[in-house]
């Protein structure tokens, strides 16, 4: 690597960092966010991050929190506007098209992972309607065995209320993030796609019931 390239990537380690204490403390102050489990993410080597996704704002609720720098899979329609694309490509955003399988961004996914990277990504492929968390999709175990990843389950609970689906913009409440128990590469990799997502769709129903009842919260029934 040239000494422009390297500039380059330190300039970009340090606009991240910069990025994510600016969302640290927005996100303390606004949505009093309280996280747990942190300590269950590794703190090197490949992971695929996996959450249930309630708002817009769920990537800065995954990252916030950690330390290392996050990869997000974003959809491509996000990436029409030349400012928003200019910035969520500088906070290591990967574009995907939905309801297909987009091969440029499984290789790039499967490249970073191999680099020892993070990746963060909502398997329901859309924003819950209800709060209920929907089985997840299956197409992610390619990404853990091809990229030698671990998985960690990720629970986001109070951004549904905070920004619904039907609303333009989002309004103080609060909101949670859990980071559950992770699967190791060697685990994910002896599981089929289809078991490794029902795993992990019952692991965050369940992180989920757990942080609604500890809350004093009514709890979403999936039976």
């Amino acid at each position: 690597m040239c000494k422009r390239e390297m500039l380059k990537e330190k300039l970009k380690r340090i606009w991240y960092r910069l990025a994510r204490w600016g969302c640290r403390i927005f996100c303390t102050l606004f949505f009093r966010l309280k996280v747990f489990g942190r300590e269950n993410v590794p703190a090197k080597g490949a992971v695929l991050l996996v959450s249930n996704h309630q708002s817009y704002l769920d990537p800065v609720f995954c990252a916030v929190a950690l330390e290392r720098q996050i990869n997000f899979v974003a959809r491509k329609t996000l990436f029409r506007n030349w400012f928003f694309t200019l910035l969520i490509s500088s906070l290591n955003a990967i574009p995907v098209r939905r309801d297909e399988a987009d091969v440029t961004a499984i290789k790039n996914v499967i490249s970073r992972l191999k680099q020892g990277g993070a990746v963060c990504l909502f398997p329901e492929a859309t924003r819950t309607s209800n709060g209920r968390i929907s089985d997840f999709k299956p197409g992610f175990g390619l990404l853990c065995r091809r990229g030698e990843a671990a998985v960690v389950p990720i629970l986001i609970d109070g951004a549904f209320e905070c920004w619904p689906r039907h609303k333009k913009i989002f309004s103080p409440g609060p909101v949670t993030v859990s980071y559950g128990k992770a699967i190791t590469a060697r685990q994910a990799r002896n599981l089929s796609d289809k078991k490794l997502a029902q795993i992990l769709t019952d692991t965050l129903r369940k992180m989920q019931r757990q942080i609604q009842t500890g809350q004093g919260k009514d709890t979403i029934s999936y039976s």
